[in-house]
């Protein structure tokens, strides 16, 4: 049975949460690749040793979320990622949202939510935080608009699109990004989060939380 490594941090989650969703035949392990206990093991699965990472029952390593989401699509035969004609529309959002509205929520996220649990010494760059908020209104007002009359990015059901959007949205109590500004991807958002396997993909695994944020 294929292995996927995750840990609470925003891509793996994403991951856990399309396999969950999808109800993958995988088995899901907890990992801390960084450690030095575990360095050389990751490696060798991926140079940058980050996850997720699935490893197939002939070893093979596959790592990036979205390529993960591919593959257990495959496994189950799932239209979570589009097939056909639909498929050009869902790439075109995975394209745009990574550089445009993903990457706003990151940079945020990254100034408020990383350096804060890994990072102390750090202070929150407010230059970014700003330039990002900048860019995450641009971008919501485009998905808005996409949105408006419709409950998912492109099809009637949710699709990695979907997904892979709303990334660090699960960590917006620390962003504190205003979505209600939105309403029709606020309502989106809302439907997202009715769904179980995204709302908490941990649900029964083994999943230390991430380190605390200072008050």
């Amino acid at each position: 049975m294929p292995t996927l490594y995750y840990s609470r941090n925003p891509n793996p989650r994403l991951a856990v949460a399309v396999a969950r969703y999808l109800d993958a035949p995988i088995r899901l392990e907890w990992a801390a690749p960084f450690h030095p206990d575990q360095a050389a093991r990751f490696r060798a699965l991926n140079p940058t040793r980050r996850i997720p990472i699935l490893v197939e029952d002939d070893g093979a390593a596959l790592w990036e979320a979205d390529a993960i989401a591919c593959r257990l699509a495959q496994l189950v035969g799932s239209d979570f990622w589009r097939q056909g004609r639909d498929q050009p529309d869902m790439i075109r959002w995975l394209s745009w949202g990574k550089g445009a509205f993903v990457q706003a929520c990151d940079t945020v996220q990254f100034e408020l939510g990383t350096k804060r649990r890994y990072h102390r010494h750090l202070a929150p760059d407010q230059t970014l935080i700003a330039e990002g908020l900048a860019r995450f209104h641009e971008a919501a007002a485009i998905l808005d608009r996409q949105l408006d009359g419709r409950d998912w990015l492109c099809g009637a059901t949710p699709c990695h699109a979907d997904f892979r959007m709303a990334t660090f949205l699960p960590f917006n109590d620390i962003m504190r990004l205003p979505l209600a500004d939105y309403p029709a991807l606020n309502a989106w958002y809302d439907r997202l989060t009715a769904i179980p396997a995204w709302a908490d993909p941990f649900d029964g695994l083994d999943a230390p939380d991430l380190p605390p944020i200072p008050a």
